[in-house]
């Protein structure tokens, strides 16, 4: 890759972090990615075709009050998205009814979905967005984002589809 600024820029703002991090990956990490790429493709369809089960059962959950899939027909761009996209999403976001309390009990009740700030792995990863990626936001900032105490955002790995269900389901009655 190549940065393309001013002198001063670079000096005052890529010099040291390029010196503390590096420049360029390792040849080990490199072939490791390349690896991972020759499969994404099969890994991100299986991700997608999971997540969207899991997200029309969502819909139908009494627990759940608010429900962002990309690949439904209910989505507010649904129209856009069947245009732009071959399907919905690995991710699916949901608003359990109850609040932050209600959202903690469900997460913490997941056996197979494990908790974290990133998404987008091999194994299904859930994160409470209003106390780790939007935390900084004020409570405002989030509501006119549609980040509310109760909201999850559910990233779908590779798990069988009705494992993950199961376990959604299992957790939302702990709700």
């Amino acid at each position: 890759g190549i940065i393309l600024s001013s002198e001063a820029f670079i000096q005052e703002h890529i010099h040291t972090f390029l010196r503390q991090t590096g420049p360029a990956m390792s040849p080990f990490n490199a072939w490791v990615l390349l690896k991972g790429l020759e499969t994404l493709s099969i890994r991100v369809k299986a991700q997608t075709e999971s997540a969207a089960a899991i997200a029309d059962a969502l819909a139908k959950h009494p627990k759940i009050s608010r429900l962002i899939y990309p690949g439904r027909a209910d989505h507010p761009q649904a129209a856009i998205v069947k245009k732009q996209m071959r399907a919905g999403s690995t991710l699916i976001g949901f608003e359990v009814k109850g609040g932050k309390a209600a959202a903690f009990r469900t997460l913490n009740a997941l056996k197979l979905a494990r908790i974290s700030n990133n998404l987008g792995d091999s194994k299904s990863i859930v994160t409470h967005p209003a106390t780790t990626t939007h935390q900084r936001l004020t409570p405002e900032a989030r509501a006119e984002l549609g980040i509310s105490e109760g909201f999850i955002r559910f990233s779908a790995g590779l798990e069988h589809k009705d494992d993950l269900i199961e376990d959604l389901n299992a957790a939302l009655e702990r709700a």
